[in-house]
């Protein structure tokens, strides 16, 4: 069955050397009219998960949130993406370090800059809009508050602010962003969303 995790596959099938034939296919079946580009999956999940915050089903308005692997490969999602290939409606969202890779992507393209930039990276703009007491109580209701512990024992976390070192837990485990990244986004109240994350939903 044709669904949007079926586009977002076969799109990444395509950026990997594959033929262009069933991202094409699907985007026509699918009638998929816009693509939101972000770093990976767990930011992926946490504008999924904003979305539905909101009520709202991308994928429903035919749209793809595409987790690209790292922000160095946008130019080459906008070359298949943009213009130049399936011609949808552009955006993303990027860590403050990775911006110039899509400024110059979306200007090579002939885009307009429609895309969203936090901070230092999407994890700090969660920690910092929730506040490190309310991350760390949800680590808590999650079942990770021993290997919390654990890690703010080591000596390297020594001198680094509570917001630091919950940033740094996030990433010590495979998928541990991911989860977070939705974790976070479903407890924040809806007029505490970051400013990047809501002006990326407002405007998909």
């Amino acid at each position: 069955m044709a669904d949007m995790r079926s586009f977002r596959d076969a799109v990444m099938a395509w950026a990997a050397g594959d033929s262009s034939d069933l991202a094409y296919e699907l985007a026509t079946k699918l009638s998929v009219e816009g693509a939101v580009l972000v770093e990976g999956p767990s930011d992926a999940a946490a504008v999924e998960a904003l979305a539905e915050g909101y009520g709202r089903d991308l994928a429903a308005e035919a749209v793809c949130v595409l987790g690209m692997g790292g922000a160095m490969n946008v130019a080459r999602f906008v070359d298949l993406l943009g213009p130049g290939g399936l011609d949808l409606r552009l955006t993303g969202l990027c860590d403050q370090r990775e911006r110039g890779y899509y400024e110059r992507a979306f200007a090579r393209a002939g885009l307009p800059p429609h895309h969203f930039v936090c901070d230092a990276d999407l994890e700090d703009e969660l920690i910092r809009a929730l506040g490190p007491e309310r991350v760390t109580e949800l680590i808590q209701e999650q079942g990770d508050l021993r290997p919390l512990q654990i890690f703010l024992a080591q000596p390297a976390q020594r001198g680094r602010t509570p917001q630091q070192q919950l940033q740094r837990f996030l990433g010590t485990k495979k998928g541990r962003k991911i989860h977070y990244g939705r974790v976070l986004v479903d407890a924040l109240p809806h007029e505490a969303v970051p400013p990047p994350l809501a002006d990326l939903l407002d405007f998909i």
